[in-house]
């Protein structure tokens, strides 16, 4: 059997009528609603939203770390939202990576021994010339004996990116990026994702609360109330800034 391509299909990842409910009825919550979106391949996308709006857990829906209510998730041409447990995280670990805001690195394992730990976890011997690229890709070429503690945030978010990175995954998926850096190593961090579209042709999805941010995208996805309310194409940080001044005169 031949798989389809991304490229074909014209669509890397994409959520049809996504519904997510926490909680039994009458006092559920209905973090979506109805969410349709499409990412291209080789694009860069934002997501952005009041504190409440879904923008987490469309992120976490179409990564497959959870299940929708009611609705599909596809990466290309499979649909991941039904798929068996172990089936779907064999599948996220090849096609899917992943950046917490909060690192999520072990204290106690070397830089790379935590780009290393997703493969061993999976069962993979570790290919230590995939490691020394992956964290030469993001500048720390020379840390790789060093712990989390010795490097300052901004190098430990680059080894979450370089964990992220060592599959080379076709999704990557990355929840507040910069939300625990300065703005200046949060633009170094930015352009690492940035240069991961325009170089490596990889699709990314980023939820981020800061316009400047979002102005690194191609495209922001603006929702309220687990809707998508508004798009924005080739955003400018201005431009992001008026469309959320705006939604949020509207809540």
């Amino acid at each position: 059997m031949v798989e389809t391509t991304d490229v074909e299909l014209g669509t890397a990842a994409r959520a049809e009528d996504l519904h997510r409910e926490y909680g039994r009825k009458p006092g559920a919550v209905h973090a979506l609603r109805g969410v349709s979106v499409s990412l291209a391949p080789g694009t860069f996308t934002a997501v952005m939203g009041p504190s409440g709006s879904g923008k987490t857990t469309l992120l976490h829906c179409l990564a497959g770390m959870d299940r929708p209510t009611q609705g599909s998730v596809w990466w290309g041409g499979t649909e991941v939202s039904r798929l068996p447990e172990r089936r779907l995280a064999r599948l996220r670990r090849s096609r899917v990576g992943f950046v917490f805001q909060t690192f999520n690195l072990m204290p106690a394992l070397t830089v790379a021994q935590n780009v290393e730990l997703p493969g061993r976890l999976a069962g993979r011997r570790p290919d230590r010339g995939e490691v020394r690229d992956a964290l030469a890709r993001v500048g720390l070429a020379g840390r790789a004996r060093h712990r989390p503690g010795q490097l300052s945030g901004g190098q430990q978010q680059r080894v979450a990116i370089a964990r992220a990175l060592v599959a080379r995954p076709r999704v990557l998926f990355a929840d507040e990026p910069t939300g625990a850096l300065d703005r200046a190593t949060g633009h170094e961090i930015l352009a690492l994702l940035r240069a991961g579209v325009d170089l490596d042709g990889q699709t990314c999805v980023m939820v981020t609360h800061d316009p400047v941010a979002a102005g690194y995208a191609d495209r922001v996805l603006l929702l309220a109330d687990g809707l998508v309310v508004d798009e924005l194409d080739r955003p400018t940080a201005a431009r992001v800034g008026e469309r959320l001044s705006r939604l949020g005169a509207r809540a």
